[in-house]
């Protein structure tokens, strides 16, 4: 008796559990009857005040009742009045008539024949039905009809196209991204007239449903990147994405490390660049910084100016970028070295000024180091912080006041007040401000490794960063290409920029499917000279 009971347990949960499946599915689908449809709506938006229904007849017919729902703050009003109410209302009312005696319905000729506006989409889902209206679309709702019939007339206050905050430049476009997905991809269709530009479209976010889309070159951009950037995108399983950096946090190769392996930028040209070498581009709607990857630690000393100026300019600024970073890494940790176990490095005229005015500062090196740097990180975060009025002039008033102050006190020596500037200026030089965050916090480490191991300490620390900047991947692209691995046909883009015309192929660290970027005025100009002669011979 115990099998047959189990048996028949069984059974009656697999019952039940087929009632329930069939219950939520029927909860799932859309009523046929309006009225019921219009008060769920209502319901599970939870009767905010910003959503519009319009309930009317179609034409001057009593007998067919129909209702448009949008949200207005998400929805553009005059597309609403303009293309969906007006042909409904006047338009359609003679020819739907007609339709009622034939075997077209209502539905399937408002559908077909009524609608002038650009995008349609028939849904039948309710989950899908409240998505499309909280991205700004108009519902048609036709009572005795369960489905709905969704209008693109997404609109509402956006930002204008504005010139770069973060990535400045002096010749060069000065359009930015701005937090319209739609606006961010219509800038870079216009900088890439090509069919082979492919967007791919997602969501993520259970509660968020945020706009994600993916833009590569087909044919340039290779197959097996553009599938685990796929990949990676699809599973991220998390209530909201907000900003394109929730999504870097999700899809990075490595988590714990301070440098960045996910470059980000603002610029529209800077991503068609990106683009035309074969790396894939990320948008997120609701922020103005799109993702490139892969990326190396070489193109966050790029900017989109090097390939506008000549190429000579060009490379003398480049260098002067990596230059100013590792002055902004080091320069502290070899003063506070050089002070307190190697003195007999230095010059005796300047080890005898250095003395001087180090004369009466109670504390070592290092604590004097530590407490300018940390002075000056919080005048450089307040400054950022407080309003543009009076953030600069609270970070510089505030440097200028503090640095005299601590000298005439005698708790820093002038020197270190040198060292602290010079250090903070070459951080500025740095085109990212993701890789100045990771030197500033680097430079710290150093700092200690130098007041304890002198110059063996930072040699150290050295070897430690490069190890670790030589083991991190970017989408299986290392991390210090083209210098380790080392190629040399990618070194004309790299710590120099190469005039133009030799920059013949793309990255080969990227694995493109065409390398072939230009072609050599050299070549072009001797087969012109040879069609010459062919044509007087």
């Amino acid at each position: 008796m115990k099998p047959l009971r189990n048996r028949s347990y069984k059974r009656s949960n697999e019952k039940t559990y087929e009632r329930k499946i069939e219950t939520d599915t029927n909860e799932l689908l859309l009523s046929a009857d309006l009225t019921t449809n219009l008060k769920r709506i209502k319901k599970d938006i939870g009767n905010s005040p910003d959503i519009v229904i319009r309930e009317f007849k179609l034409g001057s017919n009593p007998c067919i009742q129909v209702a448009a729902v949008y949200i207005d703050s998400l929805s553009d009003k005059y597309m609403v009045s303009d293309f969906i109410m007006r042909s409904l209302m006047y338009e359609t009312a003679d020819s739907a008539y007609k339709t009622m005696s034939s075997n077209k319905s209502i539905f399937d000729f408002i559908k077909d024949n009524s609608l002038t506006i650009g995008e349609i989409k028939v849904i039948k889902n309710w989950s899908e039905l409240l998505l499309s209206l909280l991205s700004g679309n108009t519902l048609i709702l036709i009572d005795g009809w369960p489905e709905a019939i969704s209008n693109s007339t997404k609109g509402g206050e956006s930002r204008a196209v504005t010139e770069p905050t973060t990535q400045i430049v002096i010749r060069g476009p000065k359009e930015s991204f701005n937090e319209s997905l739609n606006t961010n991809i219509s800038l870079i269709r216009r900088r890439i007239k090509s069919p082979n530009l492919w967007l791919e479209m997602m969501k993520i976010g259970d509660v968020t449903q945020t706009d994600v889309a993916i833009l590569y070159i087909k044919g340039i951009a290779k197959d097996n990147l553009v599938e685990e950037v796929k990949q990676r995108l699809h599973t991220i399983k998390t209530d909201g994405i907000l900003e394109s950096g929730n999504i870097e946090a999700f899809i990075e190769d490595k988590t714990f490390t301070v440098f960045p392996t996910i470059y980000n930028t603002e610029r529209p040209d800077a991503v068609a660049g990106n683009l035309l070498e074969g790396r894939i581009a990320i948008l997120v709607n609701g922020t103005p910084f799109v993702l490139i990857v892969p990326t190396i630690f070489a193109q966050f000393f790029q900017v989109p100016s090097d390939y506008y100026d000549r190429y000579d300019i060009a490379t003398f600024l480049r260098v002067l970028r990596y230059i100013g970073f590792i002055i902004s890494l080091v320069f502290p940790a070899l003063y506070i070295a050089l002070i307190t176990f190697h003195q007999g490095m230095i010059p005796a005229p300047l080890l005898i000024t250095l003395a001087a005015s180090r004369e009466g500062v109670p504390f070592p090196a290092v604590v004097e180091a530590l407490l300018m740097e940390f002075s000056f990180e919080v005048l450089r975060e307040a400054g950022i912080r407080m309003p543009r009025a009076v953030g600069q002039a609270v970070s510089i008033v505030g440097a200028l006041i503090l640095g005299q102050a601590a000298v005439q006190a005698g708790i820093v020596s002038p020197a270190m007040v040198i060292v602290v500037a010079i250090t903070g200026i070459s951080s500025f030089s740095t085109p990212s401000y993701d890789l100045a965050i990771a030197a500033r916090l680097i430079r710290f480490s150093l700092m200690l490794l130098a007041a304890f191991l002198g110059l063996l300490g930072v040699m150290l620390g050295l070897i430690a960063i490069i190890a670790h900047l030589s083991s991190l991947r970017s989408f299986g692209a290392p991390y210090l290409t083209p210098f380790a691995p080392f190629i040399l046909a990618d070194q004309k883009d790299a710590l120099l920029r190469f005039p133009l015309w030799s920059l013949l192929t793309r990255p080969r660290f990227i694995g493109t499917n065409n390398r072939n970027r230009t072609q050599s005025p050299f070549v072009s100009n001797k087969n012109r000279l040879k069609d010459d002669g062919n044509e007087k011979s």
